[in-house]
């Protein structure tokens, strides 16, 4: 094997694995916020906010990390994100109000904005052949959210919840020190020093970019929110426990991670849009047969009353959060394949701008799910809203893509009379 393919590996090992961690971290409240609302007395609104926190901000960064990366290199960039996040996850430990949370959550959500970063630096080390792939395992580390998921119940079980947020800050700390120690730099993949902060921005006014990240606000948006959310609705909807709460969401979150790598081979092999359009059919189903509360109906017969009980039960509504959890994790490979392939020398700030919008869509959805709960009553009423973006990506898709979406639209089912 060649010195630079050993370089590839371990720029996409070490890479992959430090996403991993951080995405965890990332994700923590979606576990931690359970025992902290019982402790403060939280409605679902501010549950949602305090789960969403860490995602606001680690959505911002994503553009100035994409552009810092393409300036300096993602090696450097990565290494420092990391370090700056240690501290603040410490301190959640030692936090005891509101505010407290919400204000460390900000800091420790600087990990999130590790996406913008690794995503360029790995590209960048991959013919175009080949990008879709390696971005797509890179893109595995997502499923750090069901190691969150794994892991942190028995952590706040065994020591409480305090405990966690140290074992996370030590854990950063060391990720950080390894990734360093096996990960390459390559000064050729730095974009000229002369290239402005406004230069790079330009690509901004160009629609395909904005398509990206209406599709990207769906699947890896929808993804966070309800990473973020599963475990409480569980806990709501059904009565399980933490443990098993989170084990049962792990069903969504861990496929939504691990498959991505499956989704760029894919994307690789049948095309970025192709693949969206598919992605998009997939979800549009599952979402609107999960939108349908538990309903308990009375009908008058011929002979009296007969009930009638509709409703998902827990295995039912388990499947379907695993077919969805594939279908964004293939859809969130194949959105960044069309970045990978229309914006080769501009990766960095392409998907800093892709993937804030990504971020942001996590950071509204639990508070919008959170509302909505509160308004109507309604835990099913997340996945309505769902359905609702889904249907705004299948349309504009569609006007967007006319003829593609000729050749690959679903068969119309013909109807005898």
């Amino acid at each position: 094997m060649s010195s630079k393919s050993q370089q590839q590996i371990a720029v996409l090992a070490s890479s992959t694995f430090a996403f991993t961690i951080c995405f965890a971290i990332w994700m923590m409240f979606a576990v931690l916020g359970i025992p902290i609302k019982a402790q403060l007395g939280l409605n679902e609104t501010e549950f949602g906010l305090l789960a969403a926190t860490p995602v606001l901000s680690g959505s911002l960064v994503r553009v100035p990390l994409g552009i810092w990366t393409d300036r300096y290199g993602g090696r450097i960039v990565f290494f420092i994100l990391m370090l700056s996040s240690v501290l603040p996850i410490w301190l959640i430990s030692h936090a005891t109000v509101y505010w407290h949370f919400l204000v460390l959550g900000l800091f420790v959500g600087l990990a999130g904005g590790s996406f913008s970063v690794g995503t360029p630096y790995v590209a960048r080390w991959f013919g175009k052949e080949r990008r879709g792939l390696a971005m797509g395992i890179f893109g595995a580390g997502n499923s750090g959210s069901a190691l969150t998921k794994f892991v942190a119940p028995a952590i706040i079980a065994a020591f409480g919840w305090q405990m966690l947020p140290k074992v996370y800050a030590v854990a950063m700390l060391v990720t950080a020190i390894a990734f360093w120690l096996c990960s390459f730099s390559d000064p050729t993949h730095k974009m000229p020093a002369g290239v402005s902060f406004v230069e790079q921005m330009k690509v901004l006014k160009d629609p395909r970019v904005w398509r990206y990240c209406q599709y990207y606000s769906v699947v890896f948006g929808g993804y966070v929110g309800l990473a973020l959310w599963m475990t409480k609705y569980y806990v709501t909807e059904y009565g399980f426990d933490m443990r098993l709460a989170a084990l049962l969401a792990a069903c969504f979150s861990l496929p939504g991670g691990v498959l991505r790598a499956l989704g760029g081979w894919i994307s690789d092999k049948y095309g970025a849009y192709k693949v969206t359009w598919w992605v998009m059919w997939v979800c549009w189903v599952c979402f609107f047969l999960l939108s349908y509360p538990q309903t308990n109906m009375i009908i008058k017969t011929v002979t009296g009353n007969a009930t009638l009980q509709i409703g998902l039960t827990p295995l039912m509504f388990t499947v379907l959060l695993f077919v969805v959890g594939v279908a964004m994790a293939v859809g969130k490979a194949s959105v960044f394949k069309f970045i990978g392939d229309d914006f080769s020398d501009n990766i960095g700030a392409v998907s800093g701008v892709v993937g804030l919008a990504g971020g942001l869509g996590g950071f509204v959805l639990p508070i919008l799910f959170g509302a909505l709960v509160d308004l109507t009553g309604v835990r099913s009423s997340a996945f309505m809203l769902l359905y609702g973006t889904v249907c705004v990506s299948l349309v504009w898709m569609h006007f967007s893509f006319k003829d593609s979406a000729r050749a690959v639209a679903p068969p119309r089912l013909a109807v005898v009379a």
